[in-house]
């Protein structure tokens, strides 16, 4: 039996509803998803706007028309300045986040070269040994794939002063002999100590004596780093300090 052409028509408009609500359930389920929720404190920018704009055209309704659809300057500038600040304490903790995450990789890095360096290498069979450099070598290039680069504003004579602390760094942690890295590291760790603010920001010195000896050459390219790269490098070496004491202690 044939069905004439308007109840068709309306039969496939009824789907064609029932077809648009399922889609419409879905896009609002993708959009409403757990990421959007990093938006939601941008939310109130739109609705402090529209609130605006509907009392100010009410207002021009009942009597000045040409104030319609106006929105009250002073409340969306006081919103986006707050807005603003919830962003730039959410880029402040990100920026923080990705140091930490950065602080690991290095401490990642000087634990494998450390296993390098360890004098029970040298009592294993050459097969068994390169099989550790092999297993070393797959584990450091799965920590080459994560790419972490928070930049630190430094001029030229900074950029060179880093790369003496690392290059001095590196060398003490290769040297095999835990006894003697942790006499280079408690020299470079007095080196930190020995430099200090005062009250008035200004770089200052304590005696030697009250630190005990320092290694002049790390003091000297330490003092030409940037403050966070200092304060970073002490972190590194109190870290290292800590395991070649337990080193130095099991031997």
């Amino acid at each position: 039996m044939d069905i004439d052409a308007p109840l068709a028509h309306g039969i496939q408009e009824h789907n064609n509803d029932i077809d648009n609500h399922h889609h419409n359930n879905s896009s609002s389920h993708v959009y409403y998803s757990e990421s959007s929720m990093n938006f939601d404190y941008l939310q109130g920018l739109r609705a402090d706007a529209a609130a605006a704009s509907t009392s100010t055209g009410a207002s021009g309704a009942s009597g000045s028309s040409s104030a319609y659809g106006v929105v009250d300057d002073s409340r969306a500038l006081d919103r986006f300045v707050t807005i603003l600040d919830q962003l730039d304490a959410r880029v402040e903790k990100f920026r923080k986040d990705a140091l930490n995450l950065q602080e690991k990789k290095d401490y990642l890095l000087m634990s494998m070269d450390l296993i390098k360096s360890n004098e029970m290498l040298q009592t294993m069979s050459e097969g068994e040994r390169e099989e550790i450099m092999l297993y070393i070598q797959r584990v450091s290039s799965r920590l080459g794939t994560v790419e972490l680069n928070v930049r630190t504003v430094r001029d030229k004579s900074q950029e060179d002063s880093l790369s003496q602390i690392n290059a001095l760094i590196d060398t003490m942690i290769k040297m095999g002999d835990p006894v003697m890295a942790r006499q280079r590291c408690q020299l470079y760790l007095n080196a930190c100590c020995s430099s200090t603010m005062d009250p008035s920001s200004h770089l200052g010195t304590v005696l030697e004596a009250d630190v005990g000896p320092i290694d002049k050459k790390f003091e000297s390219a330490l003092l030409g780093c940037t403050l966070d790269d200092q304060k970073n490098i002490k972190k590194r070496l109190q870290a290292l300090m800590g395991y070649l004491n337990k080193q130095t202690v099991t031997n």
